[in-house]
């Protein structure tokens, strides 16, 4: 879905957990109406138990907290950990449970990542409640407010009433959502808007991507941890580097929590780098964060720009369109870059057959996966 441009926001980089995680957790403390929070990823552990504390507080205290996770996502999340989120007032949902349908139906999945709070303030990134974004994966996140958190608790609201949401075992917390807050306008702030993805029909993240990669004059960043583009973008980006964009991507290192992936989107780097563009395999941790920078916009969410991300989930992405704040995000960049190694074209040339075949290999896999569309 593609909403339409709003002014009047604010937005808060959030780099690295130790930021991102006390301001939310701050955030729901501060509650006094509603917590809303949608997820892929939560599973029993110390995020998750930090993350059902702040909620079950909030819940004890009078405030209605709905939480939505992914049928799958949330799998390793103990039934006694679900227990008692619902026995604290919690209202839980799941959406798209595992089951014997279809298997297209159950490879859609809810990957977005919405924390909205008072219907005043709005969380995304590509967080999730597991131990891994603590300490092994590098992540990052915005804080929003002003107009454009309407549309983030308007993503929620339809998805929490959708017919492949699945209400839990049955806490004492109604399941009814409060009336919508109307969100603060803030006279010096800036430019924003949700985009969001649900399936190949719905695609407006990936649209919104490739118009600004076709626009770009000056600068071209991209992060993903899952780098396997499609076709579209692999020559859209070639086009902007032959131009002479500066195309630059950055990308995870030898720490990945799926390395066929990496090799799988390895055999475009000759191409890629053949044509100007410029790569950066991010070396201290697995780098999980998903954020774009072409010249002064920003998108920045949950979307992964890969095959997969693109055609089965569902996700949502803020963009910005303020020089400010891109600003923000170069540094971001560059200090990212700096604690990357870039590959060599001439060495990747002249890599040995066993990491061709590697690639290969891996390629066949993401073909036979590509097919499943």
């Amino acid at each position: 879905m593609q909403h339409v441009w709003r002014e009047g926001n604010r937005t808060t980089l959030l780099p690295e957990a130790t930021r991102f995680l006390p301001a939310m957790f701050d955030a729901v403390s501060q509650a006094e109406h509603y917590v809303l929070v949608e997820l892929y990823l939560m599973e029993s552990g110390k995020l998750a138990s930090q993350m059902s504390n702040a909620l079950i507080d909030a819940a004890e205290r009078g405030v209605k907290v709905y939480l939505l996770l992914d049928g799958y996502g949330s799998m390793g999340l103990e039934h006694r950990d679900r227990i008692r989120l619902e026995q604290a007032g919690v209202a839980l949902r799941f959406f798209n449970p595992i089951g014997f349908h279809s298997l297209a139906r159950n490879l859609s999945r809810d990957h977005r990542k919405i924390v909205v709070v008072d219907g005043e303030v709005a969380f995304t990134g590509g967080f999730g409640a597991v131990d891994e974004f603590l300490e092994a994966w590098y992540e990052i996140a915005v804080r929003i407010e002003g107009p454009v958190v309407a549309d983030w608790e308007e993503l929620f609201r339809r998805l929490w009433r959708s017919r492949l949401t699945r209400q839990a075992g049955g806490g004492r917390a109604s399941s009814v959502l409060p009336p919508q807050r109307t969100a603060v306008h803030y006279a010096d702030g800036i430019r924003g808007r949700v985009m969001s993805a649900r399936g190949y029909r719905y695609q407006a993240i990936r649209h919104s991507l490739y118009g600004r990669v076709n626009q770009a004059n000056k600068r071209l960043w991209l992060c993903t941890p899952y780098f396997v583009p499609t076709f579209t973008l692999r020559r859209r980006l070639i086009r902007a580097a032959r131009r002479g964009v500066d195309v630059c991507l950055l990308l995870p290192g030898s720490k990945h929590d799926h390395p066929g992936v990496r090799y799988a989107g390895q055999r475009f780097y000759q191409a890629l780098l053949k044509a100007g563009v410029r790569i950066f395999e991010f070396q201290p941790t697995f780098i999980h964060a998903k954020f774009v920078l072409a010249d002064n916009w920003v998108s920045l969410g949950s979307c992964n720009f890969d095959h997969w991300n693109l055609h089965w989930n569902l996700e949502a992405n803020q963009e910005v369109e303020n020089q400010a704040f891109a600003k923000q995000v170069q540094s971001l960049f560059e200090r990212n870059f700096a604690a990357s190694q870039e590959v060599d074209a001439a060495a990747w040339a002249a890599r040995p057959w066993w990491q061709r075949a590697r690639e290969w290999v891996y390629g066949v896999v993401d073909g036979i996966v590509t097919r499943l569309k």
